[in-house]
């Protein structure tokens, strides 16, 4: 089954805590000795090509990647999570809160879309020489959690646009290793079909498009699911029953539907083949020329007379095609490095916000990561906050503000009392 989008939950894995603990030996008391967290398992989406639909994510749509392990005596340091990389096919699109954060175009490239939380150190990393036995150690971070959405446009070069029933499906079977449903019916393709076709030596990936109907943009028929996939083709070849009754009219549809689009994608280079022409006498199929011709159309240079079922007029057509293609400007392709979505920012700056109730609410990077890490069940864990933020200026901040000996402080989810 193919799916082109769907809705998920990623949540890395948290950082481990870290240890609190002092060697020991039979006669001998040591100092402490307690090693860090691992890391937390990042969440990567990378596109492979030997994958071509989002099924996978339609019934799996919540993903956690493991946590790190917890530090251990002898100042081991415990072992980091593994990556968690879910695959997705080329073309697909990450987006977050309807925003477009990774367009995943090539074979391989990845995004990272939740970073694992940090470890946190174990006693054994604040030993100094005014603190010789900490009695504290700090706990992993959570890893980041979101909630994406996944939108797959189909990689191809020329994309097989028309009314339902005009002989895309059956010129695709015909001109490459495809092998897409075919009857003589309305709507027989009801998902996108991707063959590769050899014109004079060269490949180009077509992409056969499910029949569009008149109100496709505004999503009658999935038309605005359907139109999505013709983004970002190079060049559309449009087809037209030439024994429809009204041909004029049925291109007419095609061409609204495109200007109406989210983006206009009528401006996209086109041509336009008369198909079943091999079911009309000459009369019938001079009429049905004169009648595109009117429309401005040049036969044998964007309007081709064809079958796509006896292959009459196909070479010329996919020479022209071919030819349209490669006068097209190559996308220029911007070097950078992965990208990291959401990266969080440390830096020393802060900010405090009053609220309702005499709660004094800081804001910070850095101020909001140590909070985290601190263990509120240990006292000097939480002494060494206080002191952190001290130093920082954000008590004297708070003390200024304040009309009560009894601050409360909220950073993050957590509270303190100062």
């Amino acid at each position: 089954m193919f799916v082109d989008k769907v809705i998920i939950q990623v949540t890395a894995g948290a950082g481990g805590n870290g240890k609190l603990s002092f060697h020991h030996t039979k006669n001998h008391r040591g100092g402490p000795d307690g090693g860090d967290g691992g890391r937390g398992g990042d969440i990567v989406l990378r596109a492979d090509h030997n994958t071509s639909s989002l099924l996978k994510y339609r019934s799996n749509k919540v993903w956690q990647a493991d946590n790190g392990a917890n530090g251990e005596n002898g100042r081991k340091r415990g072992k980091s999570a593994d990556t968690l990389e879910l695959i997705v096919p080329p073309g697909t699109q990450i987006l977050e809160d309807g925003e477009v954060v990774a367009d995943l175009t090539d074979n391989d490239a990845t995004f990272v879309v939740a970073t694992g939380g940090d470890g946190g150190f174990g006693n054994a990393h604040f030993t100094s020489s005014t603190r010789q036995a900490p009695r504290f150690a700090e706990i992993g971070e959570p890893g980041e959690e979101r909630e994406l959405t996944l939108e797959l446009k189909l990689i191809a070069q020329v994309g097989l646009i028309g009314l339902p029933n005009a002989g895309k499906s059956t010129l695709l079977g015909s001109i490459s290793n495809a092998r897409p449903e075919i009857a003589d019916y309305a709507f027989t393709t009801l998902v996108p079909n991707l063959g590769m076709v050899d014109i004079d030596g060269a490949s180009v990936l077509f992409a056969d498009i499910p029949g569009l109907i008149e109100g496709a943009s505004q999503g009658r028929g999935l038309g605005d699911e359907f139109l999505r996939h013709v983004e970002r083709t190079s060049v559309l070849i449009h087809l037209i029953d030439a024994t429809a009754e009204e041909i004029a009219a049925d291109y007419a549809v095609i061409q609204q539907e495109l200007r109406n689009y989210t983006i206009d994608l009528s401006s996209k280079p086109q041509l336009v083949a008369l198909n079943k022409c091999d079911a009309l006498d000459e009369p019938a199929r001079a009429a049905a020329v004169a009648k595109m011709t009117a429309l401005g159309l040049k036969l044998d240079k964007d309007l081709f007379v064809i079958s796509a079922a006896s292959k009459l007029g196909v070479t010329e057509l996919l020479r022209a095609t071919l030819m349209m293609f490669q006068a097209q400007p190559a996308e220029p392709v911007a070097e950078a490095a992965i990208p990291v979505l959401g990266l969080r920012e440390h830096d020393h700056s802060w900010r405090i916000e009053d609220d309702d109730h005499g709660v004094f609410v800081i804001h910070g990077a850095e101020i909001e990561k140590l909070a985290r890490r601190t263990d509120q069940t240990q006292t000097e864990a939480v002494d060494r906050l206080m002191k952190i933020l001290t130093s920082r200026g954000v008590i004297r901040e708070i003390e200024r503000r304040s009309t009560s000996s009894d601050a409360i402080i909220q950073i993050g989810r957590k509270k303190f009392r100062w």
